[in-house]
């Protein structure tokens, strides 16, 4: 027979030694109990960070000759997605993919929004700042709804952290620990 390995020994968690992230969690958690509120944030989430990366997106980037024909695609927006994966990664790595999948899916909508432009449409800086506006009054509302408004007014890294949430709140539903 093979050498046996002691089973690990199952670890308690202490109150005190929670991960930052399930703080954040809790605090968020605990601001949004109404099922309307978190509905609503399921939506209005990613919209603003579509106008956010948007706005980002929408600003000129000066042409780099040894990015070639990829300078269409690397963006002062690159700069946020890739500070905010780093970011959430050092939280939760199930979830900074899961993220980093959301942000793919915002740029290909922002590389649309990219063509409707040319194609004689709105502005891309003018629709993102709309869509940002819209997600920002969406948030507003379900804060209303909830009665507990002062949990982004408390820390504004909340604000940061809300879009990990909502896909804590997604992965919470099909059983994966985040």
């Amino acid at each position: 027979m093979g050498k046996q390995h002691p089973q690990p020994k199952a670890q308690t968690v202490k109150p005190g030694d929670k991960r930052k992230i399930e703080v954040y969690f809790d605090r968020l958690d605990a601001s949004h109990q109404n099922p309307t509120n978190q509905l609503l944030h399921y939506f209005f989430v990613p919209l603003m960070v579509l106008g956010i990366l948007g706005m980002a997106w929408a600003i000129p980037f000066p042409h780099i000759a040894f990015i070639g024909k990829y300078n269409g695609y690397f963006n002062w927006a690159s700069f946020i997605i890739a500070f905010a994966i780093y970011y959430y990664l050092k939280m939760s790595p199930l979830l900074s993919y899961f993220a980093l999948f959301l942000f793919f899916g915002l740029s290909y909508g922002i590389m649309q929004l990219e063509l409707y432009e040319k194609a004689g449409g709105a502005e891309l800086g003018v629709i993102s700042v709309a869509i940002l506006l819209v997600s920002l009054a969406g948030q507003y509302i379900g804060g209303k709804i909830e009665g507990k408004e002062t949990s982004f007014n408390d820390d504004t890294k909340l604000v940061a952290i809300t879009p990990l949430w909502v896909m804590y709140k997604l992965t919470q539903r099909f059983g994966l620990r985040y």
